[in-house]
């Protein structure tokens, strides 16, 4: 039986957004102390009124909207959808009030594309953005990329029960321990310890490139949270081609793939067994279909030269295939490269990084299981009739390839095959050629980033909608989406 909703419901599902934008203010607090050390007036009132906006909208809910109701599954799931959007919407606002935007639904995108570790951007002279707005806009992937409701709720909620709920909503498949508040606390635990190490690595690197001291750590923490959690966001409007630096580069590199990894991997590798990273079935997936995308790009490009391969062919697939959106090419040389070159990287944006991980995209879970469908019923066809056969696959324990996990893999397939060509088709009702509107619609699903220059400030109005839809719904895969519209459609039913 479906679930009707009344008022009671509204009530606690309004109570949990109420908490959340609490949380959210509080991580306001941190661009607020940078103005204050970096002395810029303009932007700390920026995100004082924000803050003041956020914490009074986040008091007024708590207070007209009580819990009424122990909160459920069906609560969590709407809170987690539509927190996402309140989210989005309020980060947007010191956005929007620091200049650098033509409109407010730019600075919204903005938002977006950060608490989604997407990357793509509208924002002008970002050269010339402040330290406080910057720390703001990094800040945002590194609260999305771990959870925004899970980085909120796990402190500021008495529903610990249903956790789980939030974990599941916020596209988590995988628990890495029995309660899911030690889940996302390791997470951040696993986080916070990377954290230390990549901005020591980053900050050292720039110093020796010449930043000065207070720059290079800024920057630091600001490439570590756009590496990590796979957002791509960069300080400078030349991304990483701004450093010139290729040992910069493969840093990034290794963090990238840290970020895509499943946390469930990390703590198997860390507290468990070191060679699971050898058996794991997301990591063999990811290198056949790494190898066989950069076999294709390099086919593509053989006319660069082989240094250059490398350098901007390697990294381009690396990072799309992270779902991170870092490039170290200069500004329009993407759309230039081949047709070929950008079906590799379009398809590597499509596959994505691991379940539970950082990263968007089909994953690699899911596609993997796809083709041991494949070859499952291929070798089902070759043995006798009455004969009864059972794949396996070893993802931290041997599992048994079930209906269950197939039918899961070929649903959300689906939906995000069906959300990428949809995205296309309106790119190119606006104009656009087919290859170009396919790879910025995918960037925008699978949270990468990566633009072949349609991403502008210029471009449509409705256009800009429908990629903040697809980086929120491709950031929490559909299905909490799907069940807040369920839940409200019963409305109309009664």
């Amino acid at each position: 039986m479906i679930i009707s909703p009344n008022r009671s419901d509204f009530s606690t599902i309004l109570n949990i957004l109420g908490r959340l934008i609490l949380g959210l203010s509080a991580f306001m607090l941190i661009p607020l102390a940078v103005a204050i050390i970096r002395k810029e007036t303009s932007p700390f009132f920026d995100f004082f009124i924000s803050f003041l906006i956020a914490a009074s909208i986040g008091f007024i809910l708590l207070i007209l909207f009580p819990l009424k109701k122990e909160v459920g599954w069906i609560h969590a799931f709407f809170a987690v959808s539509m927190g996402w959007l309140v989210s989005s919407l309020l980060g947007a606002i010191p956005l929007f009030l620091s200049g650098h935007f033509i409109s407010f639904v730019d600075a919204w995108f903005e938002a977006m594309s950060g608490f989604a570790t997407t990357g793509l951007i509208l924002i002008q002279d970002l050269d010339h953005l402040s330290f406080s707005h910057n720390m703001w806009r990094h800040l945002t992937m590194f609260i999305g990329g771990q959870g925004i409701i899970l980085a909120s709720l796990s402190v500021l909620t008495r529903a610990r029960p249903v956790a789980v709920g939030f974990y599941y909503g916020e596209a988590r498949q995988e628990k890495i321990l029995p309660n899911v508040i030690d889940t996302a606390r390791f997470i951040w635990k696993v986080c916070f310890i990377y954290l230390i190490l990549g901005v020591c690595v980053f900050s050292a690197i720039l110093y020796s490139k010449g930043l000065p001291v207070d720059k290079s750590l800024f920057h630091a923490f600001w490439l570590f949270f756009a590496a990590f959690d796979t957002g791509g966001f960069a300080p400078q409007a030349q991304n990483i081609a701004y450093y010139h630096s290729l040992t910069l580069e493969m840093a990034t590199v290794t963090f990238m793939i840290l970020g895509a990894m499943n946390f469930n991997l990390h703590f198997w590798i860390w507290m468990k067994s070191r060679r699971e990273i050898f058996k794991n079935f997301e990591i063999k997936t990811f290198l056949c279909t790494f190898f066989s995308l950069q076999a294709l790009l390099y086919f593509s490009l053989k006319g660069m030269g082989h240094f250059s391969i490398f350098r901007k062919g390697f990294y381009q697939l690396i990072s799309a295939h992270t779902g991170c959106g870092f490039s170290n090419l200069g500004m329009g040389e993407l759309s230039q490269f081949h047709p070929l070159a950008l079906i590799s990287i379009t398809l590597a944006m499509m596959i994505g990084g691991g379940v539970c991980a950082t990263t968007g995209g089909i994953k690699l879970m899911r596609l993997g299981i796809i083709f041991r469908t494949f070859f499952m019923e291929i070798k089902r066809w070759m043995m006798p009739f009455k004969s009864v056969y059972k794949e396996r696959f070893h993802h931290l324990q041997e599992l048994i390839l079930s209906d269950k996990r197939i039918k899961e893999a070929y649903i959300f397939f689906t939906l995000f095959l069906v959300t990428y060509i949809g995205g296309a088709i309106i790119g190119m009702i606006y104009g656009y050629q087919p290859v170009m509107a396919l790879f910025e619609s995918v960037s925008a699903t699978a949270n990468v980033g990566l633009s072949v220059g349609i991403t502008a400030p210029t471009m449509p109005l409705a256009l800009k909608l429908v990629y903040i839809f697809q980086m929120w719904a491709g950031r929490l895969e559909f299905i909490s989406i799907f069940v807040s519209l369920g839940f409200i459609l019963t409305l109309f039913k009664k």
